[in-house]
């Protein structure tokens, strides 16, 4: 019988990844890689899994906002950010939109 292996690679911290397990400090890379991989193609993406629902989603959720022009507007983690553009649409050149 052999004993364990205590070299610094078998003790170093890994995570979840998908179906894998990667060093921590690869994972944030590695979620970029995809990210970007996706990102040209996001739309499309989304118009093919809802059917087009998530452009009647977003206009929507924009005729909710009760913005008018001169207000600020918060949007927190909208992902392509095409909220946070049409509030800022909403409120006009003089205000704001983060």
């Amino acid at each position: 019988m052999t004993a364990p292996d205590k070299s610094a690679d078998s003790q170093q911290a890994t995570t979840d990844f998908g179906y894998s397990e990667v060093p921590v400090n690869e994972k944030a890379a590695k979620v970029r890689a995809v990210f970007e991989s996706v990102a040209g193609k996001y739309d499309i993406m989304n118009d093919l899994m809802s059917g087009g629902a998530h452009r009647v989603w977003k206009a929507f959720t924009l005729s909710q906002t009760g913005l008018r022009p001169g207000q600020r507007a918060l949007d927190v983690a909208g992902g392509t950010g095409d909220l946070a553009m049409g509030m800022a649409k909403q409120v006009g050149s003089t205000a704001s939109s983060y």
